[in-house]
């Protein structure tokens, strides 16, 4: 029985004793990093979690800006996939009318094609007027004829379009596959933001949204007022009025209005109200019109920053704009320096 016993457990000591203390010190440490622990962020001071958090949204910015991309050109595979249909299915509706009168045609001469021409020519009691009939049946032969070329090229076409169709549906997966990486890459880097701010106090948290803002009480100061700003031309004009009457509506990545929007939603609902269209993402409405200097600003003008083109506002004046910053900031005025500038578009 004595070979079963287990053998008695000794306490360690010495160096045995100084190495378990170690790893269950670290373990113990590692246990409190573990994500939903009541201290994530120990070493993080606030500043630290602020430039975190800066840089997860102007990541998830990149990332909302590629979405809107991915879902542009989904939308446009999706008309083409749509278009390819319509003509197959109309083209196939001619295809059938025309099968069906060639079939009636088809018939027509079975049952009267018993008699050879030559007999038909011999028992005729009017020659002449057999003659002008053959004549006819010749021109009808012609004319079907080339009514069934028409039929083989419209067969042909059909197949061509069904296999456009099938390009397209295969380019339409694509896209949406597209769609739903950048999808999970912003709803990440904006849950791990969230995680972040929730580590500062009340009063941080508060000091970091409103960071960047034009205080209200200064606008008219700085010339900031709506009826103040001096737009080169009407249309403008107007695209400013529309950004200065969403102020204070939400930022929300790929909105375009009119309850929300995010930055490239913004200015293209803007120069949309002016009778202007503009494309959907920042890299593209940076070459939507002509590039103008910094000093060449104007009103109405849009504002990028960013090496990679990420952002985009609309220029007011005196060094400011109206833009949709980022999630928990609504649009707002700003300065524009507050952000890398990487250039100038005048739409108009």
């Amino acid at each position: 029985m004595a070979a079963h016993r287990k053998p008695r457990q000794r306490p360690y000591t010495g160096t045995a004793a100084r190495t378990a203390a170690a790893l269950a010190i670290t373990g113990a440490a590692t246990a409190a990093a573990l994500p939903g622990s009541a201290h994530a962020d120990p070493q993080r001071t606030p500043a630290q979690v602020k430039a975190q958090v800066d840089r997860l949204y102007h990541d998830a910015e990149v990332a909302t800006e590629q979405y809107n991309g991915a879902k542009e050109r989904a939308a446009a595979a999706a008309d083409a996939v749509d278009n390819l249909r319509d003509e197959a299915a109309r083209r196939t509706e001619r295809l059938n009318a025309a099968r069906e009168a060639l079939g009636t045609f088809a018939a027509a001469q079975y049952r009267s094609g018993g008699l050879n021409p030559t007999v038909q020519l011999a028992f005729s009691s009017d020659p002449d007027q057999y003659l002008e009939r053959a004549s006819l049946v010749d021109r009808i032969g012609d004319r079907r004829a080339v009514e069934v070329d028409a039929v083989e090229r419209q067969v042909a076409r059909i197949a061509q379009l069904r296999a456009e169709s099938r390009k397209k549906l295969a380019a339409l997966a694509a896209r949406q596959a597209e769609l739903k990486k950048h999808k999970a890459a912003i709803t990440a880097k904006l849950a791990e933001a969230r995680r972040l701010l929730a580590t500062l106090t009340p009063a941080e948290r508060t000091a970091y949204e409103d960071a960047g803002t034009a205080p209200s009480d200064a606008r008219a100061d700085r010339g900031m007022a709506r009826g103040s700003v001096q737009a080169p031309n009407v249309r403008a004009a107007e695209a400013v009025a529309f950004a200065f009457g969403a102020l204070g509506k939400p930022y929300v990545w790929g909105a375009t209005g009119p309850s929300s929007y995010d930055c490239s939603g913004l200015t293209q609902a803007a120069w949309r109200s002016a009778g202007v269209s503009l494309p959907r993402t920042t890299y593209t409405q940076i070459n939507a019109g002509h590039r103008v200097s910094r000093s060449e600003l104007a009103p109405g003008d849009l504002v990028f920053f960013f090496s990679g083109i990420s952002h985009v506002g609309l220029y007011i004046g005196n060094g400011q704009m109206i833009h949709a910053p980022r999630p928990g900031a609504p649009v707002r005025i700003a300065p524009i320096d507050q952000m890398p500038f990487a250039g100038a578009t005048r739409v108009a």
